[in-house]
This record gives C-alpha cells, sequence and structure tokens, in this order.
C-alpha cells in the first residue's frame, strides 16, 4: 500500500470531515431521513467513500493516474471522516447545543426547573440570553440577525474541555493499539470494508479497484441497494409494495416482545467475527430476555429511576452491566500488564522503547492521559462537581468508552451502547441526598457527551488505528495532527451548521429527540432526584456485584479451559435494547458462517467476503442516494435503516 501521509490527503481529508458534517446535520434535521453518522460505521462517510474511490478516483485515473489519490490517501481521508463522524451527530454535535440552551427554553411552572435546575447550573456553561434561545428553538423572526454573541460564553467554556477530553481518548487508544493489535489479535470487522474497497492488488491493477470488479460484492450491494430503494419508493409512492424485514412475537404472557430483524450492516459485519464471539453474543441476549421476562411475570422489578432508556432496559440490569464492565476492565489491564509496563518505562525513560508506530509516543500519551485527566477533573469541579465525584465520573465514563470500544473492535457491531452511563450510577451509588445540587446539575450536562450516545471518538480512532496499520510508513505521528485536525474541524462545522438550522427552521421543527426528547431526559432527571432525594440503591449495589462475580467466573472459565464455549463480550452487552434489535441478525450470521466453515473450508469463506462486504456497502449507499434524492424534493421522513 502506499503512503498515506501527504498534504493533499490531510486537506481532503478535512474537507471530506465538514461534508460528513453537512450530511448528518441535514439528514437528521432536514430531511429527517436515515441518521447518516450515528454509528460507530458511520453511514454518511461510507457513502462519501464509495463515490469518492468508484466514481471521482476512477475519473481522475482516466485522466491522467498522477491526479488520482492512492490507495494509503483514501484511507487516510477515510480515517478523518470516521473520525469526525464521531462528533458531528449523536455522539456530541446534536447534543451540546440543544443542551445549554433547553434548560432555559423548557424551564416551567410545571417542572418548576426555574427554581430546581437553573440554579445550579453554572451560568457560564448554559446560553443565558432567553431570547436568543426562544429563536433558537421556534425561528429567528424575518430580518433579523443570528445572535451568534449568546453562545460565544458558554462555548468558549466547553470547547477545551471537549478537546481535552477527546485528547485522552486518543491518548487510550494510542496506548492499547499494539496490545489490541498486535498481541490480542482483535479482529476489527468495522475496518475490513475501507481497506477492501481501495486495495490494488498487483496482479489485477487498473483503473477500477478489484473490489468493484467482483461479482459477488456486487450481488449482496444489489440486494441491500434494491430492499433500500423499495422502501423508499413506497415512501414516495403508496403504490410500491412496502417491505419490511422485521417481526415481533410477545412472549411471557404478552409482557415483552422478541424481535426478529435482518441488519444488513449486521450481517455484512459479522461475518468476519470469531464464531464463539457470535454465538454469545446471541445466546446471552436470548438468556437476558428469558430472566426479564421471568421478572416480569413473578413481579421482580427495581422502581429506581434511572433518567434514560437508551442502554438496558431495565434498572437492575445496567447495574448488572456496571458490574461486569468493571470486572472486564480490571481482566483487561491484567492481560495488558506487560504492555502496560513498556508504556511506563517508554514514558519515564527507563528504557529506549520502540514506539515509532503510535500516532503518539508513549511519553506523551502516559503524561498527556495523566495531566488531561487533571485538567478534566479541574473543569469538572468548576462545573459544579465536588473532586471526588468527578474524579469517579471519569473513571466510570471511562470504563464504559473502553468496554464499548473493546467490544466494537472485537464484536464488529456497527451499532452499540453500554448497559448504563457514568451518571446515574453515582446517583444510584451515593443517592441525590448525598449529592449536592450543584453536582446533580453539573451531571445531567454530561448527558451531550456522555449518555445515549452510539458513537464516540475513542472506538472511531481505534478503528482508524487499526486502518492506517496498513501503511508502510513506520513513523504516524503526523496521523496525530489529522484525526485531532478532523475532528475539531467536524465539531466546528456541526455547531455552525445547527445553530444556523435552529434559527433558521426553529429547532422544535428539527430532529424531535436531539431537540426535545434529551434536553427533557435530562434536565427532568436531575429535577426529581432534587425533588424527591433518593438513598444509596441497595439493589443497584447487589446488581453491580452479580454483574462483577458473573463476569469474574465467566473471564477465569475462559482462561482456563479451552472447551468453554463462551466469550465473555456477550454477557457485557447482552441486556442492551439494540441486541434486542440485532440478535436475529446476529444469529443468521452464526449459523451460515457455522455451515460455510464447516462444509465449504476457509476457501469458500474467503470468497463469499466480498458478498458480505456488500451488504452493508449497498444500504449505506442507498441510503446516502436517497438522502440526496429527499434534498433535493423536499420529501420528509424517507428512513430507509435506522440499525
Amino acid at each position: 500500500m502506499d503512503r498515506f501521509l501527504t498534504r493533499r490527503a490531510f486537506v481532503a481529508g478535512l474537507l471530506f470531515s465538514v461534508l460528513v458534517a453537512l450530511v448528518a446535520q441535514f439528514s437528521v434535521h432536514v430531511t429527517h431521513s436515515s441518521y447518516m453518522a450515528i454509528d460507530h460505521m458511520p453511514a454518511g462517510a461510507i457513502f462519501i467513500f464509495f463515490f469518492l474511490v468508484f466514481v471521482f478516483n476512477t475519473v481522475l485515473k482516466s485522466i491522467n493516474s498522477r491526479l488520482a489519490f492512492t490507495s494509503g490517501e483514501l484511507l487516510l481521508v477515510y480515517i478523518m471522516m470516521l473520525v469526525a463522524s464521531s462528533v458531528v451527530e449523536m455522539g456530541l454535535g446534536n447534543q451540546i447545543l440543544p443542551m445549554i440552551s433547553g434548560p432555559l427554553y423548557y424551564t416551567s411552572p410545571v417542572n418548576q426547573w426555574d427554581t430546581l435546575v437553573l440554579p445550579n447550573l453554572k451560568r457560564f456553561l448554559i446560553v443565558n440570553d432567553t431570547e436568543a434561545v426562544r429563536y433558537f428553538f421556534e425561528g429567528l423572526p424575518k430580518g433579523m440577525r443570528i445572535p451568534w454573541t449568546a453562545w460565544l460564553i458558554p462555548l468558549t467554556a466547553w470547547l477545551p474541555f471537549l478537546l481535552v477530553l477527546y485528547f485522552v481518548m486518543f491518548c487510550v487508544a494510542s496506548i492499547f493499539r499494539k496490545q489490541w493489535v498486535e498481541r490480542e489479535k482483535l479482529v476489527y470487522p468495522l475496518a475490513i470494508l475501507p481497506i477492501e474497497m481501495v486495495s490494488d492488488k498487483k496482479e489485477k491493477k487498473g483503473r477500477i479497484p478489484p473490489f468493484f470488479r467482483n461479482p459477488l460484492m456486487w450481488t449482496g450491494f444489489s440486494l441491500a441497494f434494491l430492499f433500500g430503494t423499495i422502501i423508499a419508493l413506497h415512501f414516495y409512492f403508496s403504490l410500491v409494495p412496502d417491505i419490511r424485514i422485521e417481526t415481533t412475537i410477545p412472549i411471557f404472557r404478552r409482557t415483552m416482545n422478541l424481535m426478529f430483524r435482518i441488519s444488513f450492516p449486521v450481517i455484512g459485519f459479522a461475518y468476519f467475527v470469531n464464531l464463539n464471539v457470535l454465538f454469545s453474543l446471541w445466546f446471552f441476549n436470548i438468556v437476558f430476555k428469558i430472566i426479564r421476562g421471568s421478572f416480569n411475570i413473578m413481579g421482580i422489578a427495581s422502581v429506581e429511576n434511572v433518567g434514560i432508556y437508551g442502554c438496558a432496559r431495565e434498572p437492575i440490569f445496567h447495574h448488572f452491566g456496571m458490574g461486569a464492565m468493571l470486572m472486564m476492565v480490571g481482566y483487561s489491564l491484567w492481560l495488558a500488564r506487560g504492555h502496560l509496563k513498556e508504556v511506563w518505562q517508554g514514558a519515564t525513560g527507563k528504557k529506549d522503547i520502540d514506539d515509532s508506530a503510535e500516532i503518539l509516543s508513549y511519553k506523551t500519551s502516559f503524561w498527556g492521559l495523566v495531566f488531561g485527566t487533571l485538567f478534566l477533573t479541574a473543569w469538572l469541579m468548576l462545573s459544579g462537581m465536588k473532586w471526588h465525584i468527578a474524579v469517579l465520573f471519569l473513571v466510570f465514563a471511562f470504563i464504559i468508552w473502553f468496554i464499548v470500544t473493546r467490544v466494537v473492535c472485537e464484536g464488529g457491531i456497527p451499532t452499540l451502547v453500554a448497559t448504563s452511563i457514568a451518571s446515574v450510577q453515582i446517583v444510584s451509588m451515593f443517592g441525590s441526598s448525598n449529592l449536592t445540587p450543584l453536582t446533580l446539575g453539573a451531571l445531567a450536562l454530561t448527558y451531550m457527551y456522555a449518555a445515549d450516545i452510539r458513537t464516540f471518538p475513542l472506538a472511531s480512532t481505534s478503528i482508524g488505528l487499526k486502518i492506517a496499520e496498513k501503511s508502510p510508513e513506520r513513523n504516524k505521528r503526523m496521523l496525530f495532527w489529522a484525526i485531532m485536525g478532523a475532528l475539531t474541524t467536524g465539531i466546528l462545522a456541526a455547531i455552525i451548521i445547527q445553530i444556523q438550522l435552529g434559527y433558521r427552521y426553529g429547532g422544535i421543527n428539527l430532529n424531535n429527540w436531539y431537540f426535545q426528547g434529551a434536553p427533557i431526559a435530562a434536565f427532568s432527571y436531575a429535577a426529581e432526584m432534587l425533588k424527591h432525594q433518593t438513598t444509596p440503591n441497595v439493589i443497584g449495589w447487589v446488581s453491580r456485584s452479580i454483574g462483577f462475580l458473573t463476569m469474574g467466573i465467566f473471564l477465569f472459565m475462559r482462561q482456563n479451559f479451552l472447551w468453554w464455549p463462551f466469550h465473555p463480550i456477550g454477557i457485557v452487552v447482552a441486556p442492551v435494547w439494540l441486541m434486542d434489535e440485532l440478535w436475529f441478525s446476529i444469529f443468521i450470521v452464526w449459523l451460515v458462517k457455522s455451515i460455510i466453515l464447516r462444509y465449504g473450508g476457509a476457501k469458500i469463506y474467503g470468497k463469499l467476503k466480498y458478498f458480505f462486504l456488500g451488504l452493508p456497502l449497498g444500504l449505506y449507499t442507498c441510503a446516502g442516494v436517497w438522502f440526496v434524492i429527499d434534498l433535493f424534493t423536499g420529501k420528509k421522513g424517507n428512513q430507509i435503516f435506522w440499525i
């Protein structure tokens, strides 16, 4: 593969990062179509990359081969789009502005936020101009200019914190890259598609990459594209028959539903996941369904308010999952102890360690992690948290980000959240009566970057570092500046675009969840905890302990017995509501892959991979094409896929 750290690739990556932000914002707020940057594998980035590689670069090759991007340069552009995608929509870009303006807009005599919430939010972190907030949510009167200055103080306060937070994530990704890629040899299924798209084998060189000359790829592509197109055509023309590849069956006396859904992206990426991981993902989700259903019938439940539903469906499993994640992090650190010793030696200069393959030296990564965490702790204290709560919040948040990243890199699930969030765990552990009102207000503000998010920079960067492994350039320090530039550009572009869309159309006419559901959920929870104060939740402590011990048993069995068939990541994500939607697709892949390997062998498995890679590429391209069509026709709500 050719070198990719070139100036023109860097500039192109920045431009395409802005384009990703435009696509993400307009698809969610203007056309209300498929989500283009919501997940760990962003549909918008793949859609843009498809046209960049297959159309634009092919044209450049036809004109002059020197004008065309090399495969390495194309991958750099994709990595930058991938990292930018993690912050332009659900990861941050669609959350931050409604969250810092929502408390003022939604306050009313009924919810009593004026006495419960607003006094406990530091004023420099939220927008305080009543008119600027009202016009942001309801639309600017004709002839008035956008009040940019109203946003200046809170955004000036938030951006340094967020950039340092993401820098710390880069440090963590850099520290663990070698352990995960070279020592544990994780599969990274989400990195395979972009690599294959630009792969240019010497014996098959030509204007069009070999990937796009494979008939099996186009078969999978066409199948997914056709399904998406039929859904879109039905939305435009009711005479076109509707086609839905999902159904539900009521179970456990109709107290819950068993979902059967076919997700082309999940099927495509899961094909590359190890069989025992696939088996554990769907099997443990069924086990937890049985447990939940049995609890429903027996009347076993926790009435605890956990604020947000975008995790596990019941409070008991919120805490069970947190306990399991705590044990899994401890095990991961123990497993990496040899590598972490090298990182320490390189950081302190005790030994000359070769870290030229990392985007940051071990010295920079380690001390960046230390001093970055100190800065984040101090900032959270300024936002209203007590020091020990700030530290605990960061510990829990990074545990969650770390584990979800690990599951995504090993399990290949493009759509995933954790079982719980850090702020809820803290309130449950201590009880709101033992937390100051300012602490509860500060915890509510963390929802924008550490709550209901389906993507974040630690996961996207880790996948990007796996992709960059294919580059022949040994020294990858410049890659850090590329991804930092893409991330910063993405954040700024998303903020500017959303401010303009809010004042033009009115936020309440844009995406309902981002402008209403999310801020109302965050601050309603804070108000409830202030109004009806709670004590430490005993059920939560018991559930965390059970999750911790259960994960410990499974890790012990896996470490010591080769015949043990269960992989621990199945437990850590099994209770998540998204797994309820995706288990059947994972089951299909597990069954098909088992048959292929048993009767076709590795050769057939290798050939069929192109069909499975064509599935997500076809659906994502279809979603992108119809987004462009919707944009020109003015059609709203044409959602081809959401999961």
